[in-house]
């Protein structure tokens, strides 16, 4: 039993991924970037009062659903999405969507999918596959984290979809059911870029958006002098940089792909100062990855990276942002008069 036609297709982020290989197949040809701009998912997170292994959650991205979800209000798609109390229930509607010949999207746990290795696996209940067949007792996979398809035992699969803990399945799955036979583009991409730098500006909650990445950047500044534990302080910079770089692509490559959809906007709507912020989003992008790379090292306990200098870099990371939003809320009020 296997979807025919379908392809898979690597990509940076599993939910980008899938939310863009799910569309493809059904009728929209939409990239994994133009996916991540026109579903207004990019964001940035920190708040302490919410943990994931026993550290704050740090998120570069808004939570998950949020692709699939945004491009369904972005593009008026009718979405099928439901979860499921009961495992067998869930694994039996995976069957029969299969055997309808549609692929489907799963949200899962990395820690019980066996292909992932070893050192890979860990407790994130927000990862998103494409299950597009069936053979024997392995589920036949679409891990757009990996440059191939993959195999997966049903007790595992099963396994994977009703993890406990934060962001728990609950045996989510969802698809298209109906695409709209056009869209306007220019109408789209304003009111997600508007949508975007409201959030990253004007939230009034300190957790969220830019004031959110001075907040962190106080945080680390103050570490030796609210724990002077060197051991914490690094398993602490540690967690933001696994976050950012190895969950859900991170800080630095999510602002390369929101640069890539600046870029494709830009071309698409023949607009030159779309372009310009691509550009300045890949320098955000480029500030991040230096950031990362401090940040590992403090971790690797080089001694020449200390609270102090990654809190610097967090800041140089805030004032580009801020820049470039302010810069694209003038495009937006621009393009609405």
């Amino acid at each position: 039993m296997k979807v025919e036609n379908f392809e898979h297709r690597h990509a940076g982020h599993c939910e980008t991924g899938v939310t863009s290989s799910l569309l493809r197949h059904y009728g929209i040809e939409l990239s994994e970037p133009m996916a991540l701009g026109l579903s207004a998912s990019l964001t940035f997170f920190h708040f302490p009062l919410v943990k994931v292994g026993g550290f704050p959650i740090t998120a570069y991205r808004m939570p998950p659903g949020s692709v699939y979800g945004g491009l369904r209000k972005a593009l008026g798609l009718t979405m099928r999405k439901q979860r499921f109390g009961d495992p067998d229930a869930a694994m039996a509607a995976l069957d029969a969507e299969l055997a309808g010949g549609r692929p489907v999207g799963l949200q899962a746990s990395v820690y019980w999918l066996p292909y992932f290795p070893p050192e890979m696996r860990f407790h994130f209940n927000a990862h998103n596959l494409i299950v597009y067949g069936k053979d024997g007792d392995d589920y036949l996979i679409s891990d757009p984290v990996f440059d191939r398809p993959q195999r997966c035992a049903a007790a595992d699969l099963r396994k994977a979809r009703y993890a406990r803990g934060t962001f728990a399945p609950k045996g989510l799955l969802y698809y298209p059911q109906a695409l709209p036979k056009q869209f306007d583009l220019h109408a789209a991409t304003r009111r997600a870029i508007g949508k975007t730098w409201k959030m990253m500006l004007h939230t009034p909650l300190p957790y969220v958006g830019v004031r959110a990445i001075e907040g962190l950047a106080r945080r680390i500044e103050t570490l030796e002098r609210k724990n002077p534990d060197l051991r914490w302080q690094r398993l602490f910079v540690g967690n933001v940089i696994r976050m950012q770089e190895e969950i859900g692509t991170g800080g630095g490559g999510f602002r390369f792909m929101y640069a890539a959809f600046l870029q494709e906007a830009g071309e698409r709507l023949d607009d030159p100062a779309l372009r310009a912020a691509a550009q300045r989003m890949t320098d955000c992008g480029d500030t991040w990855r230096r950031f990362a790379l401090a940040g590992a090292h403090f971790a690797r306990k080089k001694p020449d990276v200390t609270p102090a200098r990654l809190a610097a870099l967090l800041r140089e990371c805030a004032a580009e942002e801020r820049a470039n939003y302010e810069a694209l809320k003038a495009w937006s009020k621009a393009r609405a008069a």
